[in-house]
């Protein structure tokens, strides 16, 4: 579930092994690139945190927030 908190969104994400976790990252990226939207984000091995906000505002969670956040949802059911 993402968190809303101090202008961003945020999810911890945990896969089996580091080869997943970066092939999600991939497959994340793909798609934020689709959308000219590029999230902050830290992987260390199996786990993967992203932050999102629209830097174009602002440095605040806007609907391009909440859209990549979907997407990323629906890639994370399809994993």
């Amino acid at each position: 579930m993402w968190k809303e908190e101090k202008n961003n969104l945020y999810k911890k994400f945990l896969f089996k092994d580091f080869s997943e976790a970066f092939a999600f990252m991939t497959r994340v990226a793909l798609i934020a690139e689709k959308m000219n939207h590029h999230p902050e984000w830290k992987n260390t091995y199996n786990t993967l945190e992203i932050w999102l906000y629209t830097h174009d505002a602002g440095d605040i969670v806007t609907e391009k927030d909440h859209k990549l956040a979907k997407a990323i949802d629906e890639l994370e059911k399809k994993s």
